[in-house]
Formats: C-alpha cells, structure tokens, sequence
C-alpha cells in the first residue's frame, strides 16, 4: 500500500469511527488536504517532524490530525457527537498520558510560558482572548508548526487547520527531558555558585538555570544579603520559611538545595512554573487566595525577570 492509499485507508476507519451514517467522504478529503494529509501539500511532513525528532511533538500533532473533521459543539468532549477546542485539546493530551484542566482558561494555567510564536514548537498550546464583553482566555488551539494550529473554532465549523494569528499567551505542557548530572550547569557555567546550581537542580529535578535566576534576582548573587523585611542569604529566605525547610539561609550550600525543593514542591503544588515563582515571592497563601499570579507589582515583576534571566542562562 502507497503513502496516499495508507492515509486514504485511515481516513476512512475515522470516518466510520465517529460518523458512519453522516459522514461524508468530500467533507473528510478537505479536512484531510488542510492539514496536508492528502499527501500533495509540501509542508505537512514539517509539521509533523519539526522539532528534530522529538517524538513527543509528533505525536500530539498525529493525535489531533485523527480528530479533523470531527463537528464543533459547544461543551463537547465525546468526538462521536463533537468537541469544543478545550475539549480537543483535553482529549489529544489526554490519550497521551497528560492530564489538562477542562476550559481554556484553566489550560492557559498549565506547562510554562513560550516567550513567542518565533519560540514555540509543535505540540505548543496557543490561547486566544475573542470575547469584548468579558476578560480572559476563551479560546485555545494545539500548535502544528509553520504558524498553524489545529483548533475547534466555533459553532458550524469543524475541527480544522488554521493560521494561529496573533496568539494572547502560548504554553507548553510537553515534558522535557530533565538535564543530566554532566550537562546540569547548561549556560550557568559562568555564573557564581554555578556548581551548587547544577549539583542542587541534579538532585530534586529542577532547572540550574531557573535556580541561578532566583539567585540573581533575590540577592544579586550575595550570599550575606539581608533585606530590610528581614530576608536573608543568597536565595533570601525568611527566617521562618528556612527553618521549616531546615535551611541555613546564610550558608550558599544549605539555601541552594532548600530553593530547589521549596521550588519543586511549589511547582508539585500549583502545576506551573510561573505560579511556583509567584508563591516563592509572596507565599502559597496568596497565590491560593488569588487564584493564580497576586496582583501585585513586586510578585509580577519578580516572575517576569526569574523566567527572562533563565532564558538568558540556558
């Protein structure tokens, strides 16, 4: 069997799958040809490949290229009678071992930030604010590469490829690989206390760089730092946070491997980097009682430059 005829022969087993009465075979060859399944468009092969072999990228765009076609129905989760995009995106993750939230907004919470499009990957969630008459994300699509997504737009459409446009927010909630012990400095290298960055992010399974960021945000890299609320050392801990931890915040040593377990169980807690960042700075409590990032400027800021900084390090 040739490429065409095994793409052919696949479309028709979803084809029966979800609709064996309604369906028809012109409405699935057009989904099938936006998506450059069809075999005569020179792109499709990038944006199932792009991201040079990374297997988890090619198989979330395989798993929502099987989902083309399929009606949009607000609310919908069962592809059989239709899927919304929050439900798309639920179900392709879903089937692959990765659990998201329900609505898009709730998914616009997951993974980490992408700086932008230019830095985004297949496999990439891009979030879309539609709506003047209310705030906040409302629409969500799974981006394929080469400026496309796969999304569920709206009533009286289907499941289809379309332009991404100008995304509000994308998201990656892909796992990465975790660096290994000789490649855990990464770009730190340079910076100082960049052995206890590596040595703490091999330990507890975060990232030298994001450590080496906090590090450099909180105390400019001073181990004897203490702020005028009564934070202190290199990672500037209060005196009550490091004692529950056992740190000794004064000791490089000691407050490295605390932020780095502080900074995992944070991340364990709220499911984001983001969010871990915004508890570090201003506590659990206030992250819980605002629902995500609190609106205050210190908190923001703080985020912004931790993530800029580690982008720069890696």
């Amino acid at each position: 069997m040739d490429g065409l005829s095994a793409v052919q022969a696949r479309i028709s087993e979803i084809q029966a799958r979800f609709f064996p009465v309604q369906a028809t075979s012109t409405g699935w060859a057009s989904a099938a040809a936006a998506a450059g399944l069809d075999g005569t468009s020179a792109t499709s092969s990038t944006w199932a490949t792009t991201g040079a072999g990374s297997a988890s990228e090619t198989a979330v765009v395989a798993e929502a290229q099987k989902y083309l076609g399929v009606p949009y129905v607000w609310g919908g989760t069962d592809p059989a009678k239709g899927l919304d995009c929050s439900g798309l995106v639920k179900l392709v993750y879903g089937n692959l071992g990765i659990e998201l939230p329900r609505t898009s907004s709730q998914q616009a919470t997951s993974g980490k930030a992408v700086a932008s499009l230019a830095a985004a990957r297949p496999g990439d969630l891009v979030f879309f604010d539609h709506s003047s008459s209310r705030a906040g994300i409302d629409h969500v699509g799974i981006y394929i590469g080469n400026g496309k997504m796969i999304a569920a737009p709206q009533a009286g459409e289907t499941v289809k490829v379309q332009d991404v446009g100008t995304p509000t927010l994308i998201r990656r909630v892909l796992p990465e690989a975790a660096p290994s012990t000789a490649s855990a400095a990464g770009g730190v290298a340079g910076v100082p206390y960049a052995n206890l960055f590596s040595s703490a992010a091999s330990r507890h399974g975060v990232d030298a760089s994001l450590l080496a960021a906090m590090a450099s945000v909180e105390s400019n890299f001073n181990a004897g730092a203490v702020s005028p609320a009564g934070a202190q050392g290199l990672m500037q801990f209060m005196p009550a946070t490091a004692k529950g931890l056992g740190v000794n915040p004064l000791d490089p040593s000691s407050a490295v491997d605390g932020a780095a377990r502080y900074l995992k169980n944070l991340t364990s807690q709220f499911g984001s980097t983001e969010l871990a960042l915004a508890a570090y700075n201003a506590g659990p409590g206030t992250v819980t009682r605002y629902g995500g990032i609190p609106p205050y400027a210190e908190t923001q800021n703080y985020v912004r430059s931790v993530m800029s900084k580690a982008e720069a390090y890696r």
